[in-house]
């Protein structure tokens, strides 16, 4: 946009320049001729000054300063002629450095709001996987609590249902590839692998539990509490 107006505005400057070259050319010579003139009728007085009058010589005289006269004139309007040349010269590169300038704050402008858009779908992208983390984790957490009102026997998460089927409870499901969104579980942070139980403090945070990381080697009778809802039990 801004070069095509720029093109524009300078359609004409070189047809403008031509002519106003032409001028001062033409007025240089017609100056040049008038300066020479000058010099032939200095020399003509200076040789027939003592032959002549003095009406005569003032006549002659006046004609010289009458042709310095124009000759001044002509190269005074040469000068205002060449001021003209360069004011339209200087207007062109005066306009091109404002359209840069207005270029270069448009690019600034446009990079901003691209870096803006980018945060903002970057924030968006961020807040939806945090509301669908949120979303599991209460999934989770009702599905729990529905299955520890149903039964006290511990419900075995998805994955501690693979080692049901492995010879050893000890095997650490761990080792195996983890998918990043599955939930994790218990003091240690970790998902679902082995034999678990589950607090029966319905408002418990973590709600399972590995036999190991709690200290069990098998299902303890009656209610059973983790540790840090035992010692908040106790407290109460």
């Amino acid at each position: 946009m801004y070069l095509e107006h720029y093109l524009d505005s300078i359609e004409n400057l070189p047809y403008e320049l031509q002519r106003n070259f032409t001028l001062m050319r033409d007025l240089d010579q017609r100056t040049q001729d008038i300066l020479k003139e000058i010099d032939d009728m200095a020399d003509n007085y200076t040789e027939c000054a003592r032959n002549l009058s003095p009406s005569e010589k003032t006549e002659q005289l006046t004609k010289i300063e009458e042709s310095f006269a124009k000759a001044k004139e002509l190269s005074e309007d040469k000068v205002q002629l060449a001021m003209q040349t360069y004011e339209m010269v200087d207007k062109h590169i005066r306009k091109l450095d404002f359209d840069l300038a207005r270029f270069e704050a448009d690019l600034k402008e446009q990079h901003e709001q691209e870096l803006a858009a980018s945060d903002e779908e970057n924030k968006d992208s961020k807040s939806r996987k945090k509301k669908r983390k949120k979303s599991r984790g209460k999934s989770t957490g009702a599905e729990s609590a529905r299955k520890k009102k149903r039964s006290d026997e511990p419900v075995i998460p998805p994955l501690a249902a693979v080692t049901a089927f492995l010879p050893s409870p000890d095997v650490q499901v761990l080792d195996m590839p983890v998918d990043p969104n599955e939930p994790t579980y218990c003091l240690c942070h970790q998902v679902s692998y082995g034999e678990m139980i589950g607090c029966d403090n319905l408002e418990c945070p973590i709600e399972w539990f590995h036999f190991p990381c709690v200290g069990l080697t098998t299902k303890p009778k009656g209610k059973w509490y983790c540790p840090k809802c035992n010692i908040e039990k106790k407290k109460k």
